[in-house]
């Protein structure tokens, strides 16, 4: 039996595409009873509106948690609560650019040469030089021991010397911010480059999720870790 085939317009005049209205139906009917699309309502789903960037949650007048940042936060993340059986876990949300550098930590060897990338992924990476542990109170500006001043505008003054740019064996400053960013990635203040990758590359390993089961307790140290880096990253004493 030959194909019966079907078709519904609703365009405001029969037989005319144009001056569609709200209700605008296009459709065929094969001998089997399948559906199809037409020209015009394809047309119509192309004149939907797309999100530019995908992900992208708009309306909630949140603001970017990146420390410091003012814009909008229109991107979820994982948040430091994991799910579990009390209930899903929290979200931080951050802006475009920040939730890009947060997703950096993902993709750990971007930018890196072959090379760099073998001896970041190799088993021994790190066990050939000595470095600083990492400390979850790196940075953190403390009271001066009183104990170790006879007097206490000595201690005052030396507090005070601590938070002066520091030089390198190269000549070039390094600010209290990049000494802090250094401390909390257990690097030393002559470090270079390639140095800085190696350390980074080896700090989200560790603390990543995806290398500890799923456990998101290390995520507040490995967000830490990736502002840390950003800063360096676009430090003049690193380029």
């Amino acid at each position: 039996m030959a194909a019966v085939a079907a078709r519904v317009v609703d365009h405001g005049k029969a037989g005319r595409g144009e001056g569609c209205g709200e209700q605008c139906f296009d459709f065929g009917l094969d001998g089997s009873g399948h559906g199809f699309l037409s020209n015009a309502s394809r047309a119509i789903r192309k004149g939907v509106k797309q999100e530019r960037f995908h992900g992208r949650i708009g309306g909630s007048h949140r603001r970017c948690d990146w420390r410091g940042c003012t814009e909008a936060g229109e991107f979820r993340a994982p948040g430091a609560k994991p799910s579990g059986f009390d209930g899903p876990g929290d979200y931080r949300w951050f802006c475009l650019e920040h939730v890009r550098a947060f997703n950096a930590a993902y993709d750990a060897f971007a930018g890196m040469t072959a090379e760099e990338i073998w001896q970041a992924q190799s088993p021994i990476a790190g066990w050939e030089r000595e470095t600083r542990a990492f400390r979850p109170t790196a940075g953190i500006d403390s009271a001066p021991r009183w104990a170790d001043f006879a007097d206490p505008l000595e201690a005052i003054s030396g507090r005070a010397r601590a938070r002066r740019p520091a030089q390198r064996k190269d000549g070039r400053a390094v600010s209290p911010e990049e000494r802090q960013a250094l401390d909390t990635l257990g690097l030393e203040i002559d470090a270079d480059r390639k140095a800085l990758r190696n350390r980074y590359s080896e700090l989200v390993r560790q603390y990543h999720p995806d290398r500890n089961g799923g456990d998101r307790s290390m995520e507040k140290r490995l967000q830490s870790v990736v502002e840390a880096y950003q800063l360096l990253r676009k430090a003049t004493v690193f380029a």
